[in-house]
């Protein structure tokens, strides 16, 4: 998305919000069937944060938190270089494919919306999307700015003849490799501590050094997993074992 967000640090957890003007997208132009990728199907960075866009969505499912963002945006660029109008029922992910569909279930008030992904973001950890004013007007979101949610793909819109509409779906699933990064530290001791301590328990974590603003962070992050929903679950184990949220993160 084409705004810049807060970004808060804490000692355990490390959380950035940030919807950069220009994802920077890695060297890989190639999906792994050997077609060219599309600019916006290409890994990027936010903050020093790797994500990989997923090619494929069949069988995603997400629980977390919506926000939405609107009038400071109106008009502005989307990332797939649509114009945003916050009239309309779009929204933001940081992985699934531009021009997907979603179904959004409110947890709060049982109100469910479908609504086309059309841009990247909110880069905060604990928020999964990011909604159009209209989408979160419709799904009562705007009053408390986030909601619990459950984002579920459902395709690529296929109006049928009578009127009515199906959703076409892909045959495969998100790659890896991702990790869980646990915390972020600007004292190297104690990411350290941190990152020995994971190792022990779960056998994998590493250390990664990142500048942001002129300061200097050690994030620390733990497992190898193959795919987003793999990690994904490792994050509630993480979680349920008192490490905090955290979030997923494309590795090497």
């Amino acid at each position: 998305m084409q705004c810049i967000w807060r970004f808060i640090l804490c000692m355990l957890f490390f959380v950035v919000g940030a919807c950069s003007p220009s994802l920077q997208p890695q060297p890989t132009q190639n999906a792994p069937d050997g077609t060219r990728l599309k600019g916006w199907q290409k890994p990027y960075e936010e903050f020093g944060e790797s994500y990989t866009p997923l090619l494929h969505h069949e069988g995603f499912v997400e629980k977390g938190l919506a926000s939405w963002y609107g009038k400071k945006f109106h008009g502005r660029n989307t990332s797939n270089g649509e114009i945003y109008d916050m009239y309309a029922m779009t929204a933001a992910h940081k992985t699934l494919p531009l021009g997907v569909f979603v179904r959004v279930e409110n947890q709060s008030n049982g109100r469910s919306e479908v609504v086309r992904v059309n841009d990247r973001g909110p880069f905060v950890a604990g928020r999964i999307i990011d909604l159009s004013y209209a989408a979160a007007n419709t799904l009562g979101v705007v009053g408390p700015g986030t909601a619990p949610v459950i984002v579920t793909a459902l395709g690529y819109q296929n109006p049928e003849s009578d009127g009515s509409v199906t959703y076409r779906l892909p045959q495969a699933i998100d790659q890896g490799p991702f990790a869980v990064q646990v915390g972020a530290f600007t004292q190297q001791p104690n990411a350290l501590r941190l990152r020995s301590e994971l190792q022990q328990r779960y056998g994998y974590a590493d250390l990664r050094q990142a500048q942001i603003n002129g300061q200097t962070f050690y994030r620390v992050r733990a497992g190898k997993y193959s795919s987003l929903t793999e990690a994904r679950q490792a994050q509630q184990n993480f979680l349920q074992a008192g490490y905090g949220s955290g979030f997923v993160v494309a590795i090497d």
